[in-house]
């Protein structure tokens, strides 16, 4: 185990998630735009409902760079789920990649606030998807992403009732591998 899971395991109920789940890791997604369109779909829907969109999609796409979004017929992608105000975002998120450099490299320099910033920039994209890109696109050690329903969900039925004050507090003790904790929360909530 690493370092990370050693330092979680000081609190009790990471502890027995790890014991649980076994040893889970923060692996960054190969594609950087495919996983931002995979955080746009997952935007304010059931994870079910995200997958069938999800899948519906890319078999649409075959390949999800900015230039398949961008080429595809619009129609074509709000009947295969996203409708039309997610089919703008995947499209925007798509300009945006070929205009500035979004990908790994190109904000390895920046904050998380700054990335963040950066990718709010794009009309469909805020905090919660800025923060599933630094989580699964980025692969920061260290993000909290307290705006994610499944993340305070499994708090709630990990550690009782508390206010989303009260979950910033707890996941102080899981710094600077809080993003690993956000792992673990979500295999047990899925599970």
């Amino acid at each position: 185990m690493s370092e990370a899971h050693d330092h979680l395991r000081d609190d009790p109920v990471m502890d027995r998630l790890i014991d649980e789940h076994g040893p889970i890791e923060l692996e960054p997604a190969d594609e950087e735009f495919r996983r931002l369109v995979v955080a746009i779909i997952n935007q304010s829907v059931s994870t079910a409902s995200a997958a069938a969109v999800r899948e519906r999609v890319f078999d649409l796409l075959d390949e999800v760079t900015p230039e398949t979004v961008l080429a595809a017929d619009e129609e074509a992608l709000e009947d295969a789920g996203l409708g039309e105000t997610k089919t703008e975002y995947v499209r925007n998120a798509a300009r945006a990649f070929q205009e500035r450099d979004l990908t790994r490299s190109g904000l390895a320099d920046a904050s998380d606030e700054e990335v963040i910033d950066r990718l709010s920039e794009i009309r469909g994209i805020g905090a919660w998807t800025g923060r599933m890109y630094l989580l699964f696109v980025l692969g920061r050690e260290d993000v909290f992403p307290i705006g994610d329903l499944a993340v305070r969900r499994g708090i709630e039925s990990l550690y009782g009732e508390m206010t989303r004050e009260e979950m910033h507090d707890l996941a102080e003790q899981w710094r600077p591998y809080r993003s690993l904790a956000v792992l673990y929360i979500w295999a047990h909530y899925e599970s």
